[in-house]
């Protein structure tokens, strides 16, 4: 799937529609430069989940958890790591399992020991907003990306 998003209120509405495809167990990286809207992009899934609280960047925390809807949903932000292995060593393993959704901003940070994307969602700013393309890796990816365009279509 690709979308071209003009301004920051297309990304939020993508997140909504985005939220309304998760179920419990899926991993998600944001895969983008500085400022390409990913936490934008999380914020707008966590709104549509109807979570009206703050929505913050977990760049210097590791890790914001959110409880909504009986989800649990993990947001995650590695850029600060210098060394894959900083991943292990956080314990943070424990949180990617069947009854929770992560949601991860720099998962290259992490390397090897992150579990694989159920999806990959690319941001890139361009001049008058950003692109998005979002690629399924696995079978419970395939089923999600098809829930979110059947939503889209309809």
């Amino acid at each position: 799937m690709t979308r071209f998003l003009p301004d920051e209120a297309a990304t939020l509405a993508f997140g909504a529609e985005l939220a309304r495809a998760l179920v419990p167990g899926l991993t998600i990286y944001l895969v983008g430069d500085l400022g390409a809207g990913k936490t934008t992009l999380t914020r707008g899934v966590l709104r549509g989940l109807g979570y009206t609280g703050k929505v913050k960047s977990p760049t210097y925390t590791l890790l914001e958890l959110y409880t909504v809807s009986s989800l649990y949903l993990y947001h995650f932000d590695f850029y600060r790591f210098a060394d894959p292995q900083e991943w292990v060593d956080t314990g943070f393993r424990e949180y990617f399992n069947a009854d929770s959704v992560c949601i991860v901003e720099w998962p290259e940070k992490a390397g090897e020991f992150l579990p694989a994307p159920d999806l990959r969602i690319s941001l890139e700013a361009q001049q008058s907003g950003r692109s998005l393309h979002v690629h399924a890796e696995t079978e419970a990816g395939k089923q999600c990306l098809a829930r979110l365009n059947s939503a889209a279509s309809s």
